[in-house]
């Protein structure tokens, strides 16, 4: 017998309900296209160091193939907490209070199961990583944005989160550095909202993948190491960024015991664990040798300072100076064009991938995500073409 099948399985409500992520469309559509200069990707453009894929080799070779604690690791837990301490002036147990997980969305994913009830709200940034609100909702929460603007340099503003809790606002979740607009949030305005975590008795999901990259002498915060937030707080990290192991699928959270063992029942169900080899991988980024992080990290700042200055010379369209991760979000709107419009234009006409910036929220609008986590060849010869575009453009 040939032909369509009769019999139609409809998607669940749920599923049905989420919409595909913006950059993944942009990523499927890049990937059918030749000649092209990528901005679009979000993850480093190194290689996993050396001395983390030799121990990964040694794990696999000794056959270290199997299950692991769905919490993972002991011995990965240990180095994490012994780098919270030290790095991050976060005291936690690696017996009760780390789980490891298949990356850092399947970190948040996790929590916001874990925490939220239908019904509840949860405080989302504007603009932001698109996984976090399709997490929220497949919880069955309500989301609500708050913003972030460009005169306040892309961070939050305490008082505009303020006004939006209720009576129903459950956890509010904060992206420090952040994506997609690389900014940091000072200390003083971490306290702030704090404060307000406080108050209100609000949970924190505090998303620090991109802490190693900060630059222009900026200090990392990390939320849990406030006053009076390490028991309100659950820290989202993962080696992705820091040691580029994206593809390795490796993160972690750290909480409270209760929810750390809620987080790691559902990442039972969810994954079993996290790969066995990632996570010797993992022990080795850790206990291992940090220049390579710092390398990365200082060729990253060579490249912002570049891409800053090409962008802010190309006619209508201005940059503020990102602090922290691998992204700048120039100012578009001058060009006469949404952001998805122009994305899409600089795609076809001069075979430039970017993001546009509705794809990250409302407040998104009029801007581009473009990643500089690419070579100095490719970001000289992509922003050469993005002026020649807009260069064309009807005055």
């Amino acid at each position: 017998m040939t032909g369509e099948s009769v019999f139609r399985v409809d998607a669940s409500k749920r599923s049905a309900g989420i919409s595909p992520s913006g950059i993944m469309e942009v990523f499927e559509k890049a990937q059918r296209m030749t000649g092209l200069i990528r901005f679009e990707l979000g993850e480093p453009d190194f290689d996993t160091p050396s001395h983390i894929r030799d121990a990964a080799k040694k794990a696999l070779d000794s056959g270290f193939t199997h299950y692991t604690s769905s919490r993972g690791l002991l011995e990965l837990r240990r180095e994490i907490a012994r780098k919270l301490d030290e790095d991050n002036g976060i005291v936690a147990s690696p017996d009760s209070e780390i789980v490891v997980t298949a990356g850092a969305c399947s970190a948040v994913y996790l929590a916001m199961l874990a925490l939220v009830n239908p019904g509840d709200e949860v405080l989302l940034p504007d603009p932001a990583w698109p996984a976090y609100e399709p997490c929220a909702r497949l919880a069955e929460a309500s989301v609500v944005h708050y913003p972030m603007r460009e005169e306040d340099n892309f961070t939050p503003d305490p008082q505009a989160i303020r006004e939006r809790i209720t009576s129903k606002t459950k956890l509010l979740l904060v992206n420090s550095p952040n994506n997609p607009t690389g900014s940091v949030t000072s200390t003083s305005t971490l306290k702030e909202i704090a404060n307000l975590a406080e108050q209100y008795g609000l949970i924190v999901i505090s998303d620090e993948v991109y802490e190693k990259f900060v630059y222009d002498r900026v200090r990392h915060q990390s939320f849990a190491a406030l006053s009076g937030m390490r028991d309100r707080t659950v820290t989202i990290n993962a080696f992705s960024k820091t040691y580029a192991m994206t593809g390795w699928r490796l993160g972690y959270a750290v909480a409270p015991a209760n929810i750390v063992a809620e987080m790691a029942k559902l990442n039972l169900y969810a994954n079993t664990c996290a790969n066995s080899i990632a996570q010797v991988a993992g022990i080795e980024a850790i206990q291992g040798p940090q220049e390579c992080v710092r390398e990365m990290a200082d060729e990253y700042d060579r490249r912002r300072k570049f891409v800053l200055e090409r962008l802010n010379k190309i006619p209508k369209i201005t940059c503020t100076r990102p602090k922290g991760a691998f992204y700048v979000f120039p100012n578009i709107r001058r060009l006469g064009m949404n952001s998805f419009d122009f994305s899409m234009h600089l795609l076809e006409k001069g075979k430039v991938s970017t993001v546009p910036g509705s794809t990250f929220g409302q407040q998104g609008e009029g801007y581009l995500r473009i990643s500089y986590a690419t070579s100095m060849a490719n970001l000289k010869e992509g922003l050469d073409r993005l002026e020649g575009v807009v260069n064309e453009l009807e005055p």
